[in-house]
This record gives C-alpha cells, sequence and structure tokens, in this order.
C-alpha cells in the first residue's frame, strides 16, 4: 500500500532529510526531497507528491508560505516540523491549513506514525456515510447548497468549489452526516483525526474557523456554534433567506 505514496521531505538541514527519507522508505514509502522553500514549491509541482513533511524555518521561503502557495491550488496533506513547541506556533501552523505538526527533536517512529494516519485520515473522510442525503454512486452528500464529492474529494457551495485539507473536509463530513446534530469538540476530533497528540479545543478551534473563512469566503457561513457545547451544521441556505 504505502509504495504508491511519494512523500516530499522539505528541510535545509541535509541531517534531518537523511533521517526522515531513511524512516519512511523503510515503512516502504517513496520519497523526493527539497532544500529550501522555493525548491519545495518547484518539487511540489514535479512531482504531486501524495504527502508533504514541511520543515517551517527554510531560507528563500519559510515554510508558511510554502504552505500558502500549495494551499492555494491543492490539498495534499501537509505535516509541518518545526524546532519550536509554542502553541502559538501550532496553532498557526493549523490555521494555514497544516494537518499535523511535530517538534524537533521528534522520533522518526512517530514521524512515520504521523505519516500514516494522516493519510489514513485523507481516506476515512472519502468514505461516503449511509445517509438518505447520498446519492450514489456518485457518493455525493447534499444538505441545502452545500454539497460533498467523496470520489473527488471536493466541497462545494451553490455549485462554487471550497478547497478544504483532509481534516477539514473531515470536520464538515462529520457535521453534514447528521446536520443540526451538535458534535462536541471531542466527537468532532474522533471524527476527523485517526492519531493526533497535539489535539486540544483550542486546535479543533482553530480548524473549525479556517472552515468558516473559507466558506465565507464564497458567501456562505454553514457551521454554527452552540456556545458551551460545541459545534452543528446549519440550514445551509443562502443569505436572507
Amino acid at each position: 500500500m504505502n509504495k504508491s505514496r511519494l512523500i516530499l521531505i522539505a528541510d535545509d538541514d541535509p541531517h534531518i532529510r537523511e533521517v526522515v527519507r531513511f524512516a519512511l522508505e523503510n515503512a516502504g514509502f517513496q520519497t523526493a526531497q527539497a532544500a529550501d522553500g522555493m525548491e519545495t514549491v518547484e518539487q511540489f509541482l514535479a512531482v504531486r507528491p501524495d504527502l508533504v513533511v514541511l520543515d517551517i524555518l527554510m531560507p528563500e521561503m519559510d515554510g508558511t508560505e510554502v504552505c500558502r502557495h500549495i494551499r492555494a491550488q491543492s490539498m495534499t496533506p501537509i505535516i509541518f516540523l518545526s524546532s519550536r513547541d509554542e502553541e502559538v506556533d501550532r496553532i498557526l501552523g493549523l490555521e494555514l491549513g497544516g494537518d499535523d505538526y511535530v517538534t524537533k527533536p521528534f522520533s522518526p517512529r512517530e514521524l512515520v506514525a504521523r505519516v500514516k494516519a494522516v493519510l489514513r485520515r485523507g481516506e476515512k473522510v472519502r468514505v461516503a456515510p449511509d445517509s438518505a442525503n447520498r446519492s450514489d454512486p456518485e457518493k455525493i452528500l447534499r444538505h441545502g447548497h452545500l454539497e460533498l464529492d467523496f470520489d473527488r474529494f471536493e466541497a462545494h457551495w451553490d455549485g462554487k468549489p471550497v478547497v478544504l485539507t483532509v481534516t477539514e473536509f473531515g470536520i464538515i463530513r462529520a457535521l453534514l452526516t447528521y446536520p443540526g446534530k451538535v458534535f462536541t469538540r471531542d466527537e468532532l476530533i474522533d471524527s476527523a483525526y485517526t492519531y493526533d497528540n497535539i489535539v486540544t479545543d483550542r486546535t479543533i478551534d482553530s480548524h473549525v474557523r479556517r472552515v468558516r473563512k473559507k466558506f465565507f469566503q464564497a458567501g456562505a457561513d454553514p457551521i454554527e456554534t452552540v456556545h458551551g457545547l460545541g459545534y452543528r451544521l446549519g440550514p445551509c441556505e443562502k443569505a436572507g433567506k
């Protein structure tokens, strides 16, 4: 299974790149490498990896800017690497569209586990749930003007595409499975994550804020906050209706 998965390793430290390469290839993955931000963007476009392991502090272009470039065109999973362990850094990385965050120094085995988990998460959210709103065989789930296409891994609002990360897609999938149900943060974590030891209420709130911002740019705000409880999917109607 892993042999078909290509991981792009982006870090300016050649020793770290080699350690990560060795661990991933031992686990059956293919790898490509980049030593700075500009090269990362070029390699991403050239090899189209299944996942990017992305250092935050790199020359030419830092990891946050690289993430912005990738997110402008793709929801390919991104795992950030950083030598800092402040919560604000983790939240910033996730706000920008990262799917996970690993702090240096790290265990190569843990990083491989994170890579596998994020890739599994992507497969998990592609599986459409049984629902009266599902349209087989297209595997499209709809509620109001919101639509999720599980085969294409795409979200749309009133026909307009909304580019989501794997984690963000998982959050919307959970809410759309049971429209109107109030999900606690723990329930959303269980639905959108398969392995993560940094997930907190603030982390899930950051992901939800990013999802809402993306839909707001498309003229919508499908997620409702239920203060003291969590989140639920709203009626997904156009503004003014």
